[in-house]
């Protein structure tokens, strides 16, 4: 049988791992700039810690790990004729490989709380697991990258944020990223003004889809959760909302001016808005988007979402929010925090796209040495110790192959290039260095020859 992998799963060549890691690079780079510093969580946490922390359909999506052992043995016969998979789950999986990379922070906040200066600048790249229905875009392993800051109210947490995506995104070179900004007390403002309280996370869930399902399946799907037409009618001028963030923000105001936790919102976004515009941002577009209600429950002031250059059809890049009181959930009240995230599976489909990768991101050997046999080989091994003291990648071809496998060999490792070290070259003390795509040649000693590969 043909060896496979899971679905979800994929394997990465050498050159998609180079360019990955290149978006890595630019991310860690830019995370340290800003004073982030990193963490690791296990890749498997205990159940508890992970169940019940994303509602329902996210409690669906997590792998569970059996117990080690004889874990039926634990199981009472009754429970098999029930045939209730949950009941049964509980006893023989008391572990879980991580959904996110939110939760396991939460969990280690609290954990090392005693140790941990606040306010907590943290970022962590790991891989999350999700027993989702693999489809284009959609994996089952998959890498997030995520910067928080807990122990802080402060606005200029979500200001720096904003930056930092714009940082990164125009070290990329993904020019006219947009970064759209709502306030989940806006949102909160809007269902008190048009008497839908207790309706706040349906009416949330519903406008979070308006790019997908348009106005009117917005409409729908509120009515079929039990808003009223009354409530739909007076929530029309939301969908209306253009011109300047602070022609919005003026907009809103009227709206909400019933609201007390709507017009705390709209200040909120009134101070972000003014400080950025105030202090500019390379590449990337700002915009207030009322409408912008990420799906997830526990975002409690800012809510941020980025997309791709509108010239690429890819949606959100990137995405992040306020919440305050993420720790809660074990214990420690009152932590509030900000925290972002970036899309690299979508990122790398759109620099790929965009022919936004660098010719040299990939990691190979700058030259390759031809091996003429056993002498000539060992003359050549000695000059690669002193290259890669050097720092400068080179190898030599294993076998003493004829010429033209030797090569091609190089030509297909788009190795730059090759290096002849026969008997001719010992006797000089001097070796042949082949440029592979002009086929250029020099002969050079070895200090030449290190200046060469240096350039």
């Amino acid at each position: 049988m043909k060896p496979s992998i899971p679905k979800g799963t994929r394997d990465f060549s050498p050159e998609e791992v180079a360019r990955r890691n290149y978006i890595f690079d630019s991310i860690k780079r830019n995370f340290a700039l800003y004073g982030f510093q990193p963490i690791e969580t296990p890749s498997f946490e205990n159940s508890d810690t992970l169940m019940g922390k994303y509602g329902e359909e996210g409690d669906r999506l997590i792998f569970k790990i059996l117990n080690s052992g004889d874990y039926l043995s634990k199981v009472d016969a009754t429970l098999y004729s029930e045939k209730d998979s949950q009941k049964i789950t509980s006893k023989i999986s008391e572990k879980a490989l991580r959904y996110d990379l939110t939760v396991p922070f939460a969990r280690y906040v609290v954990q090392h709380q005693n140790e941990i200066t606040f306010p907590f600048k943290r970022y962590q790249i790991q891989p999350v697991w999700r027993a989702d229905r693999p489809q284009k875009g959609r994996f089952r392993e998959f890498y997030q990258c995520d910067a928080d800051v807990v122990g802080s109210k402060s606005l200029w947490q979500e200001v720096e944020f904003i930056q930092l995506y714009d940082a990164v995104f125009s070290e990329l070179g993904l020019k006219g990223v947009i970064i759209k900004i709502n306030n989940r007390k806006i949102l909160a403002g809007i269902a008190e003004t048009i008497g839908a309280e207790d309706k706040l996370i349906d009416f949330t869930v519903a406008l979070d889809k308006l790019d997908k399902i348009g106005e009117e399946g917005v409409k729908r799907e509120m009515r079929e959760k039990g808003i009223p037409e009354e409530a739909l009618t007076k929530l029309q001028p939301l969908f209306s909302m253009k011109g300047t963030a602070l022609k919005q923000l003026e907009s809103l105001k009227q709206l909400l001016n019933n609201s007390k936790i709507g017009i705390q919102g709209v200040e909120e976004l009134e101070f972000i808005s003014k400080t950025i515009e105030a202090l500019g941002l390379q590449t990337s577009f700002f915009q207030i988007d009322v409408t912008l209600a990420r799906g997830l429950n526990y975002y409690t002031g800012a809510i941020i979402e980025v997309s791709a250059p509108e010239e690429v059809n890819m949606g959100s890049i990137g995405g992040g929010g306020r919440y305050d009181d993420l720790t809660g959930i074990f214990g420690l009240k009152d932590m509030s925090g900000m925290g972002i995230s970036f899309g690299l599976d979508r990122i790398y489909l759109v620099l790929d796209e965009l022919n936004l990768f660098p010719e040299t991101v990939s990691e190979n050997s700058k030259a390759l040495f031809i091996n003429f046999g056993e002498n000539e080989a060992l003359y050549a091994m000695t000059a690669i110790k002193n290259l890669r003291q050097k720092g400068i990648a080179v190898e030599m071809y294993p076998d003493s192959a004829k010429m033209g496998k030797q090569m091609g060999y190089a030509d297909k490792r788009n190795i730059p290039f090759t290096i002849l070290a026969g008997e001719s070259e010992m006797k000089g003390q001097i070796f042949t260095l082949k440029n592979m795509k002009t086929g250029e040649q020099q002969s050079l000693d070895f200090e030449g020859l290190k200046n060469a590969l240096k350039n």
